[in-house]
């Protein structure tokens, strides 16, 4: 995720590190050029181009708009959800650290470190990439065999829910804690799962993909008629104007594929890494030991 400040106009107008600019910028230089080239003849009236009807081009261009907004809503959707979805995941641990207070000190400190565990595994499912020994070393006491085991299992992250409620079960088994208790600490693994399951939704479920192409194709036909069409009445200030409005279209297009995905680690992408390592710091400053440090922002982003 981009953290930028947004308050200053020019930083915001001469911003480069986090927007779309740098990927439709080879697209933008080539219709800039396409664009220039028709306007230098047209001026010189050493080619005649046949224009292309303008009112065509409004109504085109007010369906594409239609589209590419229905497009940028349902991906920030998309987007929104999943940062609900894991602002849920934290208040459900802070949950988790209150009440299982009620549970004896050691099976307390397990079930904790369990949860650590599984807002790490969600989050390498999400990014489809194994975890590593460094990040659990510390914060939840595995050694590598552990994770090996962990990275070794299809759903890691339903494991280790298993082995929460696998310790709440013992609990009560046990008579540590009564069939209530045991109903309202089990109510937020099944938040957890619910959690998982919405996630595992949003990341094996994008958009059609049809679609996807259909308007992708329609933005860049549009975008290369554009010159055409504006070239016999803008004269020279064609290239500009053709340049602000590809750039517009191009632009909306990019930044929709781009919060399609929101678990990735792209540039507008959810800061999964930051989210887990709060959970971390509070969960273990619950328990009364060292936390580690929060994960900084660098070069205007955090992953």
């Amino acid at each position: 995720m981009i953290i930028r400040d947004k308050s200053n106009v020019f930083q915001l107008l001469f911003a480069w590190k986090g927007t779309v600019l740098p990927k439709v910028l080879p697209s933008l230089a080539v219709l800039t050029l396409i664009s220039s080239m028709i306007a230098v003849l047209t001026y010189h009236n050493l080619v005649h181009v046949p224009p292309v009807p303008i009112i065509g081009f409004t109504i085109f261009g007010v369906i594409l708009s239609i589209f590419l907004g229905f497009r940028n809503n349902a991906s920030y959707d998309r987007w929104w959800e999943g940062r609900k979805l894991w602002g849920s995941l934290i208040a459900t641990a802070r949950h988790l650290d209150r009440d299982t207070r009620l549970l004896s000190d050691i099976r307390r400190e397990r079930v904790i470190h369990q949860v650590i565990i599984f807002a790490n595994m969600l989050r390498d499912r999400l990014r489809h990439q194994t975890a590593h020994p460094e990040q659990f070393l510390e914060t939840a006491q595995l050694d590598a065999a552990s994770i090996d085991t962990l990275n070794q299992h299809l759903n890691a992250a339903q494991y280790t829910l298993r082995q929460i409620q696998i310790e709440l079960m013992q609990a009560f088994q046990e008579h540590e804690i009564s069939d209530i208790l045991y109903t309202q600490l089990n109510r937020h693994v099944i938040e957890m799962g619910l959690v998982q399951a919405g996630c595992d939704r949003i990341a094996s479920t994008p958009l059609p993909f049809a679609y996807s192409v259909l308007l992708n194709r329609t933005v860049y036909c549009f975008c290369f008629i554009l010159p055409f069409g504006l070239g016999s009445i803008l004269g020279l200030w064609t290239p500009i104007l053709v340049g602000l409005v590809a750039y517009l279209f191009l632009g909306l297009d990019t930044l929709s594929a781009e919060l399609e995905e929101p678990f990735g680690t792209q540039d507008n992408d959810l800061p999964l890494d930051s989210i887990v390592r709060l959970i971390e710091r509070e969960l273990l400053d619950g328990l009364g030991r060292a936390t580690p440090e929060p994960i900084q922002v660098e070069a205007y982003k955090l992953l």
